[in-house]
């Protein structure tokens, strides 16, 4: 039996996240969430935004922890989750219109940033949103000093990881044909990055 994980940082965030992301996805019908973790912002996010098909996605070996949630909540507009490492060559076919991806950037390695950006590309119909989260340096500047130490934790932990560049980012997106639309200050030195698909 798998026992049901908590996350304080999802508790903390979630109601400022939906602010944003919650008018972004008025007139969206499906959205992919890439790195679902544990599922519980895929829970409060679904449970919030009942007129879109919420699909997570994260390892396998995440899969039971999102199972937990997922089957406690009970929400009929949640499904999966679904296998995805963004370093597999085909994703779950679905159609959706949007994808929500919350604190991953900094947990890849940059290559598989790169893939996830041309992954979502291609699962992306023509104007598809991609809502990005999570603390990024601008300049390649860290925009707090608690920032600054979480980079040197997760470098710590993996040498491969840790916190992206705005511009590195956005360049990328650039490169595979997302534009980018809007930049959103969130708390706790936090921002989500809004993409469109432009071609």
């Amino acid at each position: 039996m798998t026992i049901k994980t908590y996350s304080e940082a999802c508790e903390r965030n979630r109601g400022p996240i939906l602010s944003v992301i919650s008018p972004l996805l008025l007139d969206c019908h499906a959205l992919l969430e890439i790195g679902s973790g544990n599922g519980q912002h895929a829970v409060y996010f679904a449970g919030k935004l009942p007129h879109l098909i919420w699909y997570t996605s994260d390892v396998r070996e995440n899969h039971p922890d999102i199972r937990v949630w997922l089957d406690e909540a009970g929400l009929p507009n949640i499904r999966g989750p679904f296998p995805l490492d963004v370093k597999q060559e085909v994703w779950p076919e679905l159609k959706i219109d949007a994808v929500f991806s919350a604190n991953t950037a900094h947990i890849m390695h940059w290559d598989e940033v790169k893939l996830f950006f041309a992954g979502v590309w291609r699962s992306l119909p023509e104007n598809g949103k991609l809502l990005l989260y999570g603390p990024f340096n601008y300049n390649q500047v860290y925009t707090s000093e608690s920032n600054a130490r979480f980079d040197v934790w997760l470098k710590a932990r993996d040498p491969e990881s840790g916190i992206r560049d705005f511009e590195s980012l956005n360049e990328v997106a650039g490169n595979v044909g997302m534009e980018l639309i809007d930049d959103y200050e969130m708390p706790a030195n936090n921002r989500i990055l809004y993409w469109r698909k432009s071609r």
